[in-house]
Order: C-alpha cells, then structure tokens, then sequence
C-alpha cells in the first residue's frame, strides 16, 4: 500500500506501508547535490550534510546522536550528484520521537563556529582519504572527463580550498535557494500507517514558507576527454564512460539489461573475458548512472600495470563484440531475470523502498508503480536490448579516466 499527500507549500510526502515488519525508515530527501553547485559553491552540498548534525536550538552535537542511540535508532546522510538525503531508521514504538530528532536536526541546525572548524577538519580528512582510494579517485576523475568541470564532473566532497573558506552565510544562502519545500520529498517505508506519517509531517513541517526555490539546470557540453591522474600506486585503475539514455528514458530498462550482459554480474562478458579467461583483473564491472537530463554507462577495472594496455584492449574488444554482434537470447533472459529479482529483493528492504520511492516523487513527481515496473520488465525483448546496445556506445564521445603510478595514456 502506498499513500502519498502533496501540500500547498510544495512539500510532497510518500508513505510505503509494510506489512509484518517491526521497524521504519524515514527520510527527507532534497533535490540537490553537487550538480547544482557554482565554482564557489563546490562542495557546500556536502558540507552542509554534515553541518546539519553539529547542533540545533535545543541539542548540541552530541544531543542529537545520543537522541538517536537511545532509541536504539540508525542514523545518517548522504550526498550525490543532484541529491541530498537524511535517514533514520527504529523499531516502529519510536517512531514519533525518531523523526522528531530527524526534523530537528534537518530544519533547525545552527551551525555552531567552533563545530564548523572542527567539521571544516573532517571533511579535509575526508578529502584526503579519497585522495588515498584510487577506485573513487578514478571515478571521480572519470565524471570529469567525460561532464567537464562543472555540473556532474564535480567531485561531490569539493576543494580544501572551499571547505575552508565556507562561512555560515554561505550555507544558509544555498538552504534558502535549494532546501525549499518544493525540492523535498518526505518519504517513509516499513510498519507505519499514512495517519501517522501525516501527523509528524504536518507537525514539524506544516509551518515551512514556500521559499525561493531556485532551479539551476546543469551544462551539458563537455568535450569527452581521456584524463590520467599519476599515483605512486601498486596497481592501474581505468574508468571508461559512453553517453547513455537519461533517467526515466523509454530505454533506461533495454539499456540495465544490457548492462547485465556487459558487466553486472559475475557471469557478465566483461568478468569472464577480462578476469576468468584472462586473469587480467580482480575487480571488473560495468553500470549504468542516469541523472535527470543525461546519463553514462560506466565500466571499471582495477589491473596490473605491466597489463594496463592489455586489460583496456580486453575491455574494448569486449564492448566491441557487444556493439558488432548483439547478446544472445540466453544472455538476455538470463539478465532480465536478474532485474526481475533486483526488483522483488528490494521491495523486501525498508531502507530500498524509502529511497526507491522517496527518489521516485522528487524526480518524477509521481508514485512510484511497482506493478508496472515489473510489467514493463517482464515485456521487454531481446529486439529493445538490441536496440539500446544500437545507441550506447559512442566511441567518439568516450571518456577515459587512468590512476596509477604512470604519465601515459592508453594507445587507441
């Protein structure tokens, strides 16, 4: 059963009643991230998720995770390129005083000097230990090279530069542009009924203005570029990007088939040929990352330097043979199912289906429709595969990231 409720101020609320569980998970979702970021803004999305929890009007810091704790209640955040998330999750008895806490620390933080300095601190370290992962500095370097500078290219946590420069004028100007009641969705999943959600919705959130919400639309004319990061490193990590269908695209189902056939699984083309067969890489995998007006298909692999050239060659004869001669029938079926069961092990998650539908209404501004997501699964053929694989790999608008402990790129 799924209830949701649109008020007047903009604020959109989705309930996904669960029958036979004992818990709930309650998130309040924005509609921003690091794509909507100005060069001086970079990395205040972030910034702010984590200044939210530093203290409100009635709890410090410490009150607010200790609230939590006593409850016996998870709690956390995260951003992403053009979304912004708060969630918590506690046996259904605490549901009320969960999200009261949750509401708290979402409409009320103060932003306290000394915890921001210290919080500034963090989030270096935090920078620093992204610098110290090689897989999500390939990643990272990746959105760049193929979104350029701005919009989705932008690395989510920004510059030590910025981080340290933030003031709390900063953070409250971009709140008052993105964190509006128009760009939130409140969503809830698990063992709670639509009466109650709407009773703490209304209670805490009834008495927010419209606001001034202030719509930034990303630059989407990056020149797809090859770009290597030199690390003193034991291996070669190698990122590989091709235009792929937008988010909620007629061909967004055709183009995750196809991606379970290239890299999802561990029978997929790209774990058989390029580590089974070839012994060229531990970790290979490919998926697909649509936003709201673009989207990538992604393929990863972690090599040995001395086979860095060999392991991109593998990859692209792999993706190569998909483009010349299609999947298979068996390959098809065999990745449609496992859509099928991607679908049916989330729909038994509190946590999945809070994010699923929560994602759904602030993208789409409708319910999401399990039934009929299923149905359109269930009916796709291996002509729609066929037809994605016709539009999904452009190579003269590739982009190419390498990290590792060299100055040269890949020959073509």
């Amino acid at each position: 059963m799924v209830f949701e409720k649109r008020y007047e101020n903009g604020l959109r609320l989705v309930v996904k009643q669960m029958q036979g569980l004992m818990s709930v998970t309650m998130g309040i979702l924005v509609g921003t991230g690091a794509s909507a970021e100005t060069d001086k803004e970079d990395g205040i999305s972030h910034f702010i998720e984590h200044m939210q929890f530093k203290g409100t009007r009635k709890r410090n810091a410490f009150e607010v995770s200790d609230a939590f704790d006593r409850l016996g209640a998870q709690v956390n955040a995260f951003t992403g390129k053009d979304l912004t998330c708060y969630y918590s999750k506690c046996t259904s008895d605490h549901t009320a005083e969960c999200f009261e806490i949750l509401s708290d620390l979402f409409l009320n933080s103060t932003f306290p000097d000394e915890e921001m300095e210290r919080e500034k601190n963090v989030v270096c370290e935090e920078i620093a230990m992204n610098e110290d992962s090689p897989e999500d500095l390939c990643m990272d370097l990746l959105a760049k090279a193929f979104y350029g500078e701005e919009n989705y290219g932008r690395n989510i946590l920004g510059s030590v530069k910025n981080v340290k420069g933030f003031t709390v004028e900063d953070m409250l100007r971009y709140k008052r542009a993105r964190y509006c009641p128009e760009n939130i969705v409140i969503s809830f999943a698990g063992a709670i009924d639509k009466v109650t959600a709407q009773t703490l919705v209304e209670t805490y959130f009834g008495g927010l203005d419209k606001g001034a919400f202030e719509k930034r639309t990303p630059i989407l004319n990056a020149e797809k570029k090859s770009l290597v990061k030199k690390k003193p490193i034991e291996q070669m990590h190698i990122g590989i990007a091709y235009p792929s269908p937008q988010r909620g695209s007629d061909m967004e189902n055709a183009v995750s088939v196809v991606n379970g056939v290239l890299g999802g699984s561990m029978s997929s083309r790209l774990f058989q040929e390029v580590r089974e067969k070839r012994g060229l890489a531990y970790s290979v995998y490919s998926y697909a990352s649509p936003y709201n007006d673009c989207g990538a298909q992604i393929i990863y692999a972690g090599v040995n330097p001395t086979q860095k050239q060999q392991a991109y060659d593998a990859i692209n004869a792999v993706v190569a043979d998909l483009k010349k001669n299609g999947i298979t029938q068996e390959e098809f079926l065999r990745s449609r199912e496992q859509m099928k069961s991607s679908l049916f092990f989330s729909n038994e998650n509190s946590n999945s289906q809070m994010l699923l539908y929560g994602k759904y209404m602030l993208n789409f501004n409708k319910i999401f429709d399990f039934e009929k997501k299923l149905d359109i699964i269930n009916t796709l053929t291996l002509k729609d595969a066929l037809a994605a694989i016709e539009i999904m790999f452009d190579e003269n608008n590739k982009a190419v990231s390498l990290v590792g402990n060299t100055d040269e790129a890949f020959v073509k």
